[in-house]
């Protein structure tokens, strides 16, 4: 059977070539949207998307074929896994591809906040010699603070290491020994936020991490500390952030995620101590094509083997072996 699968996004179509030989019949429509993409989407069996495309459950109500959902690279804030849930929708992401492209992306955005890069950068083009004025500072001894050693963490672990860095880790889903076990130091969430001198974030967005760092979390960190997020939006705060930035609590901030995309008006934009990117922490080549590869993968061994990877609603895949011909 073609199965039919509608790319929304712009997904790497050599990551996706493995679809076409294996003989699935692809739609790529990327930036489709409003009645073409509720017509397409109607259609298929498959919707593939990135960040852009967001799959509600209106949407869905209108698929009755609809068997599952893809989301090329980490989480899945952009689809009503809820609504796919009820409706018998496998919500799947490829979480491997982009772990490295997210970690450096992470330790880039340590690198500078330590040593004001883009500060620097901006007053110089203006006209400006300011060598004191962008005084860094070294990352070797300092303590690295990261939340959540998935994949991307891991990640960030090792290459923080590799920078004589001492990392302290805090997730309370991994065994403390597997923290050990990777050069890192296992602490408690206090502990993390009152020693360490940078902090980052690598934690999926779900409602146990929203606001995580809120005015409460700021006040139990050190004098100083920079905070980097380029993991989920709303996991920060925003405007605790700027409440500490200001109050001089936090010296720096890195931002790739924010609550609202894109962040117009948001007030970290006008501060010259945070440093803010468009959600570019999978944008390399390299994850594009791993993703979509990975992605494909997924798809083949759901509609072909009867086989689920990587979803985040497991539990509805029993209720759909028989539509999958597994």
């Amino acid at each position: 059977m073609g199965w039919r699968v509608l790319v929304c996004d712009d997904i790497s179509e050599v990551g996706l070539e493995r679809l076409h030989r294996e003989g699935f019949d692809v739609l790529r429509r990327p930036g489709i949207r409003g009645d073409e993409l509720v017509r397409r989407a109607a259609e298929t069996d498959a919707l593939l998307v990135r960040s852009r495309t967001h799959v509600t459950a209106e949407l869905m109500a209108g698929c009755p074929d609809l068997r599952l959902v893809g989301r090329a690279g980490f989480g899945t804030q952009n689809i009503d896994v809820e609504a796919a849930t009820a409706k018998g929708v496998v919500v799947m992401h490829s979480p491997e591809g982009n772990a490295v492209t997210a970690a450096e992306y992470a330790i880039a955005m340590v690198l500078n906040l330590a040593r004001h890069i883009p500060a620097a950068d901006a007053s110089l083009r203006a006209g400006r010699w300011d060598k004191r004025r962008y005084r860094g500072v070294e990352l070797r001894g300092k303590r690295l603070g990261v939340i959540g050693m998935g994949r991307v963490g891991r990640c960030v672990v090792e290459r923080a290491r590799a920078l004589q860095m001492e990392v302290l880790v805090h997730d309370p889903a991994m065994d403390p020994r597997q923290i050990t076990q990777a050069g890192a130091v296992p602490v408690s969430w206090d502990d993390l936020l009152g020693l360490s001198d940078f902090i980052t974030v690598h934690v999926n967005a779900s409602r146990y991490t929203r606001g995580l760092f809120g005015q409460d979390a700021f006040e139990r960190m050190k004098d100083r500390v920079r905070i980097v997020n380029c993991s989920a939006p709303g996991v920060v705060d925003e405007k605790a952030l700027v409440r500490a930035i200001r109050a001089g609590k936090v010296a720096g901030a890195a931002i790739d995620v924010f609550t609202e995309e894109p962040p117009i008006g948001n007030p970290l934009l006008e501060m010259e101590q945070v440093i803010v990117t468009p959600h570019l922490l999978a944008s390399t080549f390299e994850a594009q094509i791993n993703v979509a590869r990975a992605l494909a993968d997924q798809v083949i061994a759901f509609f072909n083997e009867g086989r689920v990877e990587d979803a985040v609603n497991p539990e509805v895949f029993e209720r759909l072996r028989p539509a999958t011909g597994a």
